[in-house]
């Protein structure tokens, strides 16, 4: 099973539309998760049409159409891994412990807001990852998004993908 994993669209806000490589990876992938900052419905009503499944939560910058349409977190079982999305985790100093402590029935969970990516694992059994943004590098060298493969129970081949400049 492969997963596309982005979050912090922020369009049209940060960019008038998803980078077209982002976009061509969309059908490949057998769920396409999304951890908030969406800003317009419009992004996730292309998504949806596009995805063959979407997980996504809403972010600080949704307002109340993508609240009304979303849950503030996510949890999915995808071939025995328990994924658990959400936007929001604080600050990146007790990240590894706090997310440990909040949600300790999960393997991985897939989170955004700082659009700095981000991969680790806390007490050696739950997976961080935040695959940054493909709109808004904010102070990163590059705009980003993450895929990876699920299978036997596991979470495997996680990969940061840099987007080219001005996709």
């Amino acid at each position: 099973m492969r997963l596309l994993l982005i979050s912090d669209t922020h369009l049209p806000k940060r960019a008038k539309a998803l980078p077209p490589q982002l976009l061509d990876e969309v059908p490949r992938a057998d769920v396409l998760v999304h951890a908030g900052d969406w800003v317009d419905t419009a992004t996730l009503d292309l998504l949806q049409a596009r995805a063959q499944r979407l997980i996504g939560v809403y972010g600080n910058n949704d307002g109340p159409e993508l609240r009304a349409r979303l849950p503030e977190v996510a949890y999915a079982e995808l071939e025995g891994v328990r994924l658990g999305v959400v936007h929001e985790t604080g600050p990146a100093q007790g990240r590894e412990r706090r997310c440990a402590e909040r949600f300790p029935e999960l393997d991985v969970l897939v989170f955004g807001h700082s659009h700095i990516p981000w991969d680790s694992t806390a007490e050696d059994r739950l997976r961080l990852l935040n695959p940054g943004s493909p709109t808004d590098r904010r102070r990163q060298p590059y705009c980003t998004y993450m895929t990876a493969e699920v299978a036997a129970g596991r979470l495997t081949a996680v990969d940061l993908h840099r987007l080219p400049r001005g996709s």
